[in-house]
């Protein structure tokens, strides 16, 4: 392990322009199977002989900004960039319908890119989010993908929608609206006008299936999908759009950007561990960043440019030593490392104790805690990963006031202690409703007393959770991962609650369909902390 220094403009650098003049031919026919026609700009730099293509396929438009950041700058480096709308968007005939096209738009686009004169016989895909996302769609299929770069992405996004089992509410309440708007008269303020909206709508009181009239002002046939869905784990809706599978049967070389508090952070490492299983060697690269951070945005263009030197003009110069490069929160410094989770990494189990204390000693008994959940009135959230808005930590004093609320809390650090990897937690409950949540979150707690918010996750119980004899329920809830450093004079916090709201949609208790609209009923919750029953936070320790 080789510790970086930090460096203000990111990871990798700044990306420069060089000297190529760039031509460009906007709005070129890209004609589908099924007679729908798509649009599609093209930057050429001028004076080069068919230079390898780098494909971007995007739902948010191909003028200004995203025209610049994706189609100039790389055109300006002697790549050829193909910057084409997604279906049912800025020119693009058919149907807006999220996710379902992208396997088949794409592949008939790459088949018409193959027989153009100006193809030079191998590509690359580059894009964060959605546009990650058009990437995995047909990277399993198209043997002359050269190289990837994903970016705040995932194979499949139906887990960070039903987080948990729960309903990620503000984030696809959020994008719904945004892509509602990106075409309207609001434009290019969509991006800030829908988190507004969608705050608005949720903070109502309205029912859950009337949300996007009030944020968006009509019906958004792709929320409300995601909301028919909701529970199911296996279905047609989900599988055509599930990528997965197929993770391990890309031949691309593969480099990948996260943010430690992204949405998506979870499902990107099960793609990079699925590559490492087939015996792949990704490029991995994770900052304090959140899913709309534009200092995301310039790392992952750096990166990206140098993958695709090295990957499809054999230049490798600008690749660093190292394949994983995490930068470390509470240090404030980047670490190079051979892997993910980082070799070495221990998981110790933190326990929860009588009186609210935390601690790596076995469980010393006592009576177990106990709080209300009532979903008239739910538990709020303080920062957490949400789509678009800044996810960086906040200070969790005043939700931990709250009765709803418990709160755990470790000695004082004698040494600075750093945690990196996947993060996890075992509860041991007895709840009075056979359908509830339970949401926990680790907080770094400072000197003077200010919590802030390092990681959390959320777990949604049904009946099919057995009990044991005495109604206690084992529940093992996945965290967001983390790396962070815990520093000298600190201390590790735990919060237990039942609600995240609205980042979680509130559970009723009554295991009614979200759409229904139900009566609100509360749930009495008891964390046990015995031998028996060690509830604990699993922490990734390095040793």
């Amino acid at each position: 392990m080789v510790r970086v220094p930090v460096h203000r403009r990111g990871p990798a650098g700044p990306v420069g322009l060089q000297g190529h003049r760039v031509r460009v031919r906007r709005d070129m026919p890209v004609p589908m199977p099924d007679g729908v026609t798509l649009l599609a700009d093209h930057y050429m730099p001028v004076g080069a002989e068919r230079p390898p293509t780098i494909l971007i396929r995007t739902p948010y438009g191909r003028g200004g900004v995203v025209g610049w950041m994706y189609g100039w700058t790389f055109a300006r480096h002697g790549f050829q960039v193909l910057l084409q709308s997604c279906r049912g968007g800025f020119g693009s005939g058919g149907r807006l319908d999220p996710l379902v096209h992208e396997q088949e738009d794409g592949l008939a686009t790459v088949e018409w890119m193959r027989a153009q004169p100006w193809y030079g016989g191998g590509f690359a895909m580059h894009g964060p989010s959605y546009l990650g996302y058009t990437q995995w769609a047909i990277a399993a299929e198209t043997p002359d993908l050269r190289a990837m770069a994903v970016q705040v992405t995932a194979s499949c996004f139906r887990d960070a929608a039903y987080v948990g089992g729960s309903f990620a509410l503000e984030s696809t309440l959020i994008w719904t609206t945004l892509t509602a708007h990106l075409e309207g008269r609001l434009g290019g303020v969509a991006a800030f006008i829908a988190p507004r909206r969608t705050r608005r709508a949720v903070l109502s009181g309205r029912p859950l299936h009337e949300l996007d009239l009030l944020s968006a002002g009509r019906p958004l046939p792709f929320f409300r999908e995601l909301l028919a869905h909701h529970g199911e784990t296996c279905c047609s809706y989900w599988d055509r759009v599930d990528f997965s599978a197929s993770v391990g049967q890309v031949g691309a070389e593969i480099t990948m950007t996260g943010g430690w508090y992204d949405v998506f952070l979870p499902w990107q490492l099960k793609d990079y561990a699925a590559l490492r299983r087939a015996g792949r060697q990704p490029y991995l690269t994770i900052g304090p960043w959140y899913h709309a951070d534009i200092r995301h945005g310039w790392a992952a263009n750096a990166d990206a440019l140098a993958w695709f030197r090295a990957h499809l003009l054999g230049d490798p110069s600008g690749l660093r030593p190292s394949p994983v490069r995490l930068y470390v929160t509470g240090a404030g410094e980047w670490r190079d490392d051979s892997d993910w989770p980082p070799p070495g990494m221990r998981r110790v189990r933190w326990h929860l104790q009588p009186g609210f204390a935390l601690s790596r000693d076995n469980p010393a008994g006592g009576e177990p805690d106990r709080y209300r959940y009532d979903p008239a009135h739910p538990t709020p959230v303080i920062g957490g990963p949400v789509l678009i808005g800044n996810s960086e930590p906040r200070d969790n004093r005043r939700l931990e006031a709250r009765r709803d609320v418990l709160v755990y809390t470790s000695e004082v650090l004698d040494r600075d202690t750093d945690m990196i990897g996947p993060v996890s937690a075992e509860l041991f409950a007895r709840t009075s409703r056979e359908h509830t949540d339970f949401v926990v979150r680790v907080c770094d707690v400072h000197p003077d007393g200010t919590s802030m918010n390092v990681c959390e996750g959320v777990r949604r119980l049904t009946p099919a959770d057995r009990c044991d004899e005495d109604g206690v329920r084992r529940v093992e809830i996945d965290l967001w991962p983390m790396g962070h450093r815990f520093r000298r004079g600190h201390r590790i916090r735990v919060h237990v609650a039942s609600g995240a709201y609205p980042r979680i949609a509130r559970n009723p208790g009554t295991g009614a369909p979200l759409t229904a609209g139900t009566p609100m009923v509360a749930s009495d919750q008891e964390i046990l902390h015995d031998s028996r029953h060690p509830s604990a936070v699993i922490l990734p320790a390095l040793s």
